[in-house]
């Protein structure tokens, strides 16, 4: 018993991180409510799990994530506007697609849903990049591209984790729409972005990213 309950063993190192990962999820949704700072909030997101996936988080983690909020949120800002342009271009691209017909309207369909993917792929390493390296956002926006081509099967996966968790959540049943909710507001943001951060670290190690 003190085994299981002393405090370095498993289970208290298992609750000490999903303790740290739900005040990261709690402080990333209401920092996220301007929503101009999405951005700066998803750097510090990624900053606390990377940390917390490599076991170098800082003991208190809700001083971690001001930190990097703080640090980060000219550079994340400005990242952040950006993705909000190109989604609003792929969505007027999307819109302009459903107002076609015919064979034409296939093809476009296929050239909006390459151009998402590829967006989808550079987006994830957006903000785990200026985490972890502080770029600037031309070599962000450039290694993110790179990273996602030459690290594939890691990017994948980042990009598979999160639809799982939406799909699981919000579209296998429905019924549990509102415990769904409340599961993402108080830990899944986190938890998620925890899962991808093993993948972002391998996918940092196998590519060495010109900073």
């Amino acid at each position: 018993m003190r085994r299981i309950f002393g405090m370095d063993s498993p289970l208290m190192d298992a609750l000490g991180k999903l303790s740290d990962l739900v005040f990261c999820n709690i402080l990333f949704c209401l920092f996220c409510v301007p929503v101009f700072t999405i951005g700066a909030s998803l750097t510090a997101l990624f900053d606390c799990t990377l940390s917390i996936a490599e076991g170098t988080e800082d003991v208190f983690i809700p001083r971690q994530f001001w930190r990097a909020f703080r640090n980060g949120f000219k550079r994340s800002t400005v990242l952040w506007l950006i993705c909000l342009a190109a989604f609003a271009l792929l969505g007027a691209y999307y819109l302009a697609v459903r107002s076609l017909s015919g064979a034409l309207a296939r093809t476009y369909q296929i050239t909006f849903l390459v151009l998402a993917l590829l967006f989808a792929c550079g987006f994830q390493y957006l903000f785990p990049l200026q985490a972890r390296f502080h770029m600037s956002v031309r070599e962000n926006l450039k290694n993110a591209w790179l990273l996602s081509a030459a690290a594939l099967p890691y990017t994948l996966g980042t990009i598979a984790v999160p639809v799982a968790a939406v799909f699981l959540s919000f579209v296998m049943n429905p019924n549990i729409f509102y415990v769904a909710i409340f599961l993402w507001a108080m830990a899944l943001f986190a938890v998620v972005a925890y899962l991808n951060s093993f993948l972002f670290l391998r996918a940092f190690r196998r590519v060495e990213v010109s900073r």
